[in-house]
């Protein structure tokens, strides 16, 4: 990773609740706010931003862990500020407080926790599984 990576070191965005960002099962819209998954996935996407600037060539991050609370609803039109923050940063691992939240009220708050590696050693991996499946009987 490149220099400047650090505790406190923060990112910050806004997101405005549109229809697709609803929760639904099998078709059914369960309510007109932000699901659980929306709200994850864009916690997701600010602690990626910290990262992005500071990865070297042919290094990535991944998702390792989220442990996240969604306290409070955003409802449809409403603009939701995402934040992550930097906490704690080593050679393989970066942390994140992550917290999402509207004008009123507080939405989501967690932890972020990226795994730092070589591209290419990612890469490997995914080979040897898709070997391994395609060895296997196809499930039907």
């Amino acid at each position: 990773m490149k220099e400047g990576l650090k505790p406190g070191v923060q990112v910050e965005f806004r997101v405005v609740v549109d229809e697709s960002m609803r929760p639904s099962f099998d078709g059914q819209v369960v309510h007109d706010v932000m699901s659980t998954v929306t709200m994850i996935y864009y916690m997701e996407k600010s602690g990626r931003k910290v990262i992005l600037p500071f990865l070297d060539e042919g290094e990535e991050g991944a998702g390792l862990s989220v442990d996240i609370k969604h306290v409070g609803p955003a409802v449809l039109g409403q603009e939701v500020t995402f934040r992550a923050l930097c906490t704690e940063v080593t050679e393989t691992r970066v942390v994140c407080e992550v917290t999402a939240e509207t004008a009123f009220n507080l939405v989501g708050k967690g932890v972020f926790t990226q795994a730092i590696f070589m591209k290419k050693d990612m890469d490997q991996r995914i080979a040897e599984l898709e070997k391994k499946l395609e060895k296997e009987p196809r499930h039907h």
